[in-house]
């Protein structure tokens, strides 16, 4: 198989996921990916836009058997070097009487025949050529339909898997190959992306399609690569999250739908809310901490223990890892200001003030703030005064990070620690009415 992108500065969503799912079949068959870059648009291609293709596709894990950096027997990998080839191929059909030129420009004659295609994903689909077309422009260039034949000959290509936009072109391919006498690849049109609202194909100017965004919003590569199998094919017990190694046993193309996919960042961002929360404690950390010392929350001086333990108590809570710094921030920062919303709905009952004072006067009597200890002086006062630990909880909870959101309460406490607690217990005392 072969993933043939133009490098144009964008390694969009619907690209990542024909990648993805040639890198899957190539896999679960025990088959090659080759990466082709189809740069033969001089004024758009730069080496900047070549490097967005190969990031995208390392971040996501999609390592190629051949093409540029990996080299292989079936070079070169950039359609702007391959000039000698489409000579010798133009050559054959100059020969066999396939090819005439008009106007300055080289056209293919066509057979006039239908040209059938059993699509791994459409079925059949027949098509009739009504017209000769260009191959090779009046300035010399040749045409996508042409190179992009001669290439998957040239390099042995079995399976064309692609979007389901590339359908109308196939029977002018079908034509090209035949016209070389070479057996027809199999044909996998794979269902368009729909934009999330409205009608029409994801391009790259809607939200969320473009994979570098991700990337800098520090989403898990692995996590994007799931939710992308998911647009077009899906296990048959309807699971969602999949390790990739299972993915690649499941995946074959007789899965994939005919139904064009729907695109859902609310549902990606599900799935990698749930990657979050199953990373391994010490990988997770490694994540979010280099996240909060990029926003300038910490710095290499902040002992490093510390932030191991507030970004550990943090995991299960946090949706996102770009979300870790306002999360996170007050465990860091002292100066955080309280939130009006939660201040009105915590003051709305009881006496905030009078529970944080009692609270304080009891915890201070204790070494260190295990999670026990500090709970069971949190059920001892509620059970004296009568009232639910809740108003403890909320009070407390406000009075030390300004808000009533928030990894565990005892947890908070804990990693906190003594000092910083009665610290912000005075403050909130002093400041707060």
């Amino acid at each position: 198989v072969r993933f043939a992108p133009s490098p144009t500065g964008f390694f969009h969503i619907g690209s990542a996921r024909t990648a993805l799912f040639n890198w899957l079949y190539a896999r679960h068959t025990g088959g090659s990916l080759i990466l082709r870059i189809e740069d033969t648009d001089k004024l758009r291609n730069t080496e900047e836009a070549l490097q967005v293709i190969f990031d995208g596709m390392s971040w996501l894990g999609l390592d190629w058997d051949e093409g540029p950096q990996a080299g292989g027997d079936f070079g070169p990998y950039f359609q702007s070097q391959r000039d000698d080839i489409y000579r010798e191929y133009l050559d054959k059909l100059r020969a066999n009487g396939r090819a005439y030129d008009q106007d300055g420009a080289v056209y293919f004659k066509i057979s006039g025949e239908p040209q059938i295609i059993d699509d791994a994903v459409r079925g059949r689909v027949e098509r009739t050529e009504e017209k000769d077309f260009v191959i090779i422009r009046s300035d010399g260039s040749p045409v996508f339909h042409f190179v992009n034949v001669v290439d998957d000959i040239a390099m042995g290509i079995t399976h064309v898997i692609r979007g389901e936009d590339h359908l109308s072109n196939t029977s002018k391919h079908t034509e090209l190959f035949k016209s070389f006498g070479a057996p027809l690849p199999v044909y996998a049109h794979i269902p368009l992306i729909l934009k999330e609202n409205g009608p029409g194909k994801m391009s790259k100017r809607d939200q969320g399609s473009l994979i570098e965004n991700y990337r800098k919003r520090r989403f898990l590569p692995e996590a994007v690569r799931n939710y992308l199998c998911l647009l077009g094919w899906s296990p048959k017990d309807d699971r969602e999250i999949l390790g990739i190694d299972e993915i690649i046993s499941l995946f074959d193309l007789p899965q994939i739908n005919r139904n064009n996919a729907r695109f859902d960042e609310k549902k990606l961002s599900h799935i990698n809310s749930k990657y979050l929360h199953d990373l391994p404690p010490g990988k997770f950390v490694e994540i979010a901490k280099a996240a909060l010392l990029e926003e300038g929350v910490i710095d290499g001086a902040t002992d490093p223990d510390y932030v191991a333990a507030v970004l550990t108590l943090s995991q299960e809570k946090l949706r996102a890892v770009e979300e870790v710094g306002a999360f996170t921030r007050y465990f860091f920062h002292g100066d955080y200001e309280f939130d009006p919303k939660a201040k009105q709905k915590i003051f709305k009952k009881g006496d905030p003030r009078a529970r944080v004072a009692e609270l304080r006067a009891s915890l201070a009597s204790l070494d260190e703030f295990a999670e026990e200890a500090s709970e069971a002086v949190v059920q001892k006062l509620a059970g004296k005064l009568g009232v639910g630990t809740g108003e403890y909880i909320h009070a407390a909870r406000l009075a030390v990070s300004g808000t009533n959101v928030g990894p565990s309460f005892y947890g908070l406490l804990r990693v906190l620690g003594k000092e910083r607690v009665l610290t912000r217990f005075d403050r909130f005392l002093a400041e707060v009415k």
